[in-house]
């Protein structure tokens, strides 16, 4: 099985392309700001201009990692520009100058970059209120006002309002398509997830064919085998008739196997053409498991209380295959001289399905590594599947000797009589 990798696919992989395009305009952008803050403070009438704009223009370097620190420092060194302005005879800066653009850029950083759902609209109001501290000037402190008319404040509030907005909207834009990425990215990871649990449960169904397959059938082959050469010199007609068991067993394994190969090759899904269907098992089945567990030296008495109308495929499967491993663990632990039970009743809407065996005559404690050889994977195999029709399996020594199981498999209570016909089941 190949390894799943998690690397993004489809639209995750092109939000994150256009993600990487983005940061190389948002680099852009941060040299495109800087130049234009320099570049009005070069237009100022006086050298302190220069530093104070070159200031803000360094600061704003900083807007995506620390917007709120960077409007801070942006808004200090405007007031301090104010205050040389006002408190100086000389007036070494120039209010308002070109570079005071990075007050608005300092604050759209805010709107756009924070994540404090409070912090865009301080930095609007706080905005607004330098510019009007600038129409009204600071009482007391000598500070004239810069802004020489309401229409200057109106238009500058518009200004400030509209910038304000524009990055409101950046910012919903940003997290829609953050939103989207971290969506498409948990797509995939689920996407992978039920990949592996399929394959898990893939692999498990393959285990469960196989082992039910193969294993009857080499236990039942290995008895006819062994008593065969047991006998071959003292009765040829009853080696003749084991050879032919053996025969006869194996090419239905594998006929199973080929079977099976071709529904792993081609699915499950396709037409008549192309996928071959599953060969048909009924109770009917269990009849013939019954008549080669016989065959291999093994006394069984059956007995079935339900008909095949009365089951789904699923439930007829389910059934056949517990009865069929049963009875080989019956033959490879008991021996062919062991008695075993087989029953099939319904009973509060529930199909129980039991096999008891007599161990041969032989007690279960007197072997507990007989115990352990039986907990393999035949039993895990019958467990899931009595587990997948919704049900349950009890395996473990009786007491005396010999061995139970009993499965309750619950019947499906609709009527649909093509799903309960359906040759398809799976065998």
């Amino acid at each position: 099985m190949s390894t799943m990798t998690t690397e993004p696919r489809g639209p995750a992989r092109a939000l994150l392309l256009n993600g990487a395009a983005r940061r190389v305009a948002a680099r852009l952008c941060d040299v495109l700001l800087v130049l234009v803050v320099l570049a009005g403070a070069d237009r100022a009438d006086s050298e302190l201009d220069l530093v104070v704009g070159g200031l803000m223009a360094l600061c704003l370097l900083l807007r995506r990692r620390r917007p709120g620190a960077v409007l801070a420092a942006v808004l200090a060194l405007g007031a301090a520009q104010f205050a040389l302005h006002g408190l100086s005879d000389t007036q070494p800066t120039t209010v308002p100058a070109p570079y005071d653009v990075a007050v608005l850029f300092a604050m759209m950083s805010v709107v756009h970059h924070s994540r404090a759902a409070w912090m865009p609209y301080a930095a609007g109001v706080t905005v607004l209120t330098a510019s009007a501290l600038g129409a009204t000037g600071v009482p007391g402190t000598g500070m004239e006002p810069f802004l020489h008319s309401w229409q200057d404040l109106t238009l500058l509030w518009g200004m400030t309002i509209a910038v304000w907005l524009l990055a409101y909207s950046l910012q919903a834009r940003r997290l829609y398509a953050e939103s989207q990425a971290a969506r498409a990215r948990q797509a995939e990871r689920e996407r992978a997830h039920l990949v592996r649990i399929a394959t898990a449960e893939e692999r498990a169904e393959i285990a469960r064919e196989l082992h039910d397959v193969v294993a009857h059938s080499l236990a039942v082959m290995t008895l006819q085998a062994d008593g065969a050469g047991y006998v071959l010199r003292t009765s040829p007609d009853a080696a003749a008739a084991a050879l032919k068991v053996i025969a006869a067993t194996g090419r239905d394994a594998i006929d199973d196997m080929h079977r099976i190969v071709r529904v792993l090759r081609h699915g499950d899904g396709g037409g008549p053409d192309t996928a071959p269907r599953r060969k048909a098992v009924t109770l009917g089945e269990i009849h013939t498991a019954v008549a080669r567990a016989r065959a291999a030296g093994l006394s069984v008495d059956l007995s079935i209380e339900t008909g095949e109308e009365r089951l789904t495929a699923a439930e007829q499967v389910t059934a056949f295959r517990i009865v069929q491993e049963s009875l080989t663990n019956v033959l490879r632990h008991a021996g062919t001289g062991a008695k075993a039970d087989v029953r099939l009743w319904e009973e509060r809407d529930v199909l129980l399905v039991t096999v008891v065996d007599d161990g041969g005559g032989r007690l279960s404690h007197d072997g507990d590594a007989r115990v352990a050889r039986r907990r393999g994977n035949g039993l895990v195999g019958m467990r899931e599947r009595a587990e997948l029709a919704g049900g349950g399996l009890e395996a473990g020594p009786r007491l005396g000797p010999g061995w139970r199981v009993c499965a309750r498999i619950p019947r499906r209570m609709d009527d649909d009589a093509g799903e309960r016909n359906d040759p398809g089941g799976r065998g």
